[in-house]
């Protein structure tokens, strides 16, 4: 499974420097870890962490204000916490691309993460963001390009689901 996850940080992370983003804002994330490392290996490439997701999408629009492309990497519960904010985006109309590490899909072993993990896409929709998902490692560089494309060239608003078949499976017994 490692492998996997590999592959598909370096397509991402690949997609975000060929698309010129400059800023990651970011809740850590055990399934992000290794596309965060690329991120914070490239001096062109600043992290802000974040107390909380929503604090992104603000960072977000000031650093578009400024000039400025970037991306909000969290996990999926962390989309509920951002439905108030992602109104922002969508009524001033600035490019939002978000990296959502999924989690409660098929094979989840913490039912906390079950309820948003089954509705974050459709949360996402409803809220006028374009959703890609990546059910496969090799699906997820297309899916970060074509979110990226609709982001910075149509000035649009998208998320990829990284699936979690992707990222793995946590479990309570390997402390992840």
């Amino acid at each position: 499974m490692r492998e996997t996850h590999i592959d598909w940080s370096v397509d991402v992370f690949r997609v975000l420097r060929g698309f010129d983003v400059r800023m990651i804002a970011h809740v850590p994330d055990a399934g992000l870890i290794r596309l965060l490392d690329l991120c914070r290996n490239d001096a062109d490439m600043p992290l802000v962490p974040l107390t909380t997701e929503e604090e992104g999408i603000a960072l977000l629009a000031g650093a578009w204000l400024g000039g400025r492309r970037g991306a909000l990497l969290m996990q999926s519960s962390g989309v509920g916490n951002c439905i108030n904010m992602l109104s922002l985006a969508k009524t001033c109309a600035f490019p939002l691309l978000m990296v959502v590490t999924m989690r409660g899909e098929s094979g989840e072993t913490n039912p906390w993460q079950v309820p948003m993990g089954h509705i974050a896409g459709d949360v996402l929709r409803l809220s006028g963001m374009r959703v890609e998902h990546a059910a496969i490692a090799g699906e997820a560089g297309p899916a970060a390009a074509a979110a990226a494309d609709h982001v910075f060239h149509r000035g649009g608003r998208a998320a990829v689901l990284i699936g979690q078949q992707v990222i793995g499976v946590k479990t309570f017994e390997d402390g992840s």
